[in-house]
């Protein structure tokens, strides 16, 4: 048995009907499958952006990592699109700012990351 799948054993079977939906944060539309946009500002050393990484992964998100530490333009980027703020993680789903790893947790249990 599949993890991510459950019981199905690929997506032909989950679009054929044979299965339920897969537990991902996607959207099936015309048979193709529509993956939200992640973005997230990170450092080295940070063990939130760790979090937040390990977080996403198990969810099923791919994600997009600028490391603010290793490239200054990065880090100014990072404060023009949250507002000034200059704590990390900075996650970004679909160009919508979800804030850092607490917000990210709290996006999980609300329910909002399955519905994108």
């Amino acid at each position: 048995m599949c993890s991510v799948m459950g019981n199905c054993l690929s997506l032909r079977d989950v679009a054929g009907g044979g299965c339920p939906e897969p537990e991902l944060p996607t959207i099936f539309k015309s048979g193709v499958i529509h993956m939200p946009v992640v973005e997230m500002y990170t450092t080295a050393i940070c063990p939130y952006c760790v979090a937040a990484k390990n977080l996403l992964k198990q969810k099923g998100f791919n994600y997009t990592e600028f490391r603010v530490d290793t490239d200054p333009s990065r880090f100014e980027e990072m404060l023009a699109r949250s507002g000034g703020r200059r704590s990390v993680p900075q996650i970004f789903i679909n160009s919508s700012h979800i804030g850092g790893f607490d917000d990210l947790v709290a996006a999980d249990r609300g329910g909002k990351l399955e519905n994108l």
